[in-house]
């Protein structure tokens, strides 16, 4: 089946029938968005970018099978998808313009100082979106590409962990979820993280490899949140801050660039 939706692009009447889907599909996630009981809970509520007091501009990294949640949640936010060119991603792309977002193509690791000076220049009005395990997997396996960006870019990585109760799952790499209408589903964002400038090899697998490990552990407590419905201390109801303009900002960190994030669990309240 999903053979036969990769060829439509290759005429006229089956991009039509591309965009249409897309679209289509666009506007149900953002629906069920509307129907679903979503809860968030945060290290820095200054992370979410749907937020008012949202200042410093990050990039997020969260798995690839999370986007039909995350996406309607950030929507017209001042985010920018960072997609890959394999035509897989084509479907992503025109769903996301639909939802209000800045879309670039490429490889987060390919295209050199030029490719890197350009998203430098993006930075300064806008985050980055990535699925670190896209666009073909293994699934929840971070690639190195989020770790270097955050290094050479200077912007602290963020890791969103999302939970779901019981949401229907396609038969791809990634078991895509997709939430019921009505349903639960908890988003944990976690804190930033800053990396040093011009990481060597041997320093970027390492932060790739605790930022995994950071992932994994915030998806496995939204998961258990989901499941348990305890409410958490460092929870904060869902409302979207509609911009009508991306925001500017003078980056001014005081966290230390060497130092490891300590990653203190969420506590049940009460």
């Amino acid at each position: 089946m999903f053979k036969k939706l990769r060829n439509l692009e290759k005429s006229r009447t089956g991009r039509f029938a591309q965009k249409l889907v897309s679209n289509t599909a666009a506007l149900a996630m953002k629906q069920v968005l509307s129907s679903t009981d979503l809860r968030t809970a945060y290290y820095d509520s200054t992370t979410d970018p749907s937020r008012a007091d949202y200042f410093e501009h990050c990039i997020f990294v969260f798995w690839h099978e999370n986007q039909a949640i995350l996406l309607p949640r950030w929507t017209f936010s001042p985010v920018t998808l960072l997609i890959s060119q394999h035509r897989d991603a084509h479907w992503l792309k025109q769903a996301a313009h639909f939802l209000g977002f800045n879309v670039v193509r490429g490889s987060s690791t390919r295209g050199g100082a030029s490719a890197i000076r350009k998203l430098k220049q993006q930075s300064r009005l806008t985050s980055f979106a990535i699925t670190p395990d896209g666009p073909q997997g293994p699934r929840r396996e971070m690639a190195m590409g989020p770790v270097f960006l955050a290094s050479r870019l200077q912007m602290p990585l963020v890791c969103v962990g999302v939970g779901y109760d019981q949401p229907w799952r396609l038969g791809t790499w990634d078991r895509f979820a997709i939430p019921k209408p009505f349903s639960k589903a908890r988003i944990v964002m976690g804190p930033k993280i800053y990396f040093p400038k011009k990481l060597k090899r041997d320093e970027l697998e390492l932060g790739r490899s605790k930022a995994q490990s950071l992932l994994r552990d915030l998806n496995q407590f939204a998961e258990s949140w989901v499941a348990s419905d305890v409410r958490v201390k460092q929870e904060i109801p869902f409302t979207r801050i509609r911009r009508l303009r991306v925001l500017e900002f003078d980056k001014d960190r005081t966290t230390d660039p060497q130092e490891s994030p300590r990653v203190v669990p969420f506590r049940a309240a009460g």
